[in-house]
């Protein structure tokens, strides 16, 4: 699985690419199809108000593209919240994949 991450007006440390990267490993899990995983991180210069605004993009095949949005306080609580909001869309995804399956006649 290919992981970037990237940063907007904020600086990406090693301590945040490491703790983004540990999170989103376990996205094939729900979800086998996941090639590509980037995270867009906004500083506080986004003009959200001193928040820091967090972006999940995960690319699947078939072109599925799954995407996560969310504002918080906390880069690593921001990405802590998308990755959970991410794999709930990835098992609804897998979930409706496999119940649209056609029986054999």
């Amino acid at each position: 699985m290919l992981f970037t991450i990237s940063g907007k007006h904020i600086e990406i440390t090693e301590a945040l690419r490491a703790h983004a990267e540990e999170k989103t490993d376990k996205l094939p899990r729900y979800y086998n199809g996941v090639k590509r995983v980037e995270v867009v991180i906004e500083g506080r210069a986004g003009g959200n108000g001193g928040n820091i605004g967090v972006e999940i993009i995960a690319s699947g095949e078939h072109g599925n593209i799954f995407v996560v949005h969310e504002v918080c306080e906390d880069a690593y609580k921001g990405i802590d919240i998308a990755v959970h909001k991410l794999e709930r869309q990835l098992r609804r995804k897998k979930t409706k994949e496999r119940d649209n399956k056609h029986t054999g006649g």
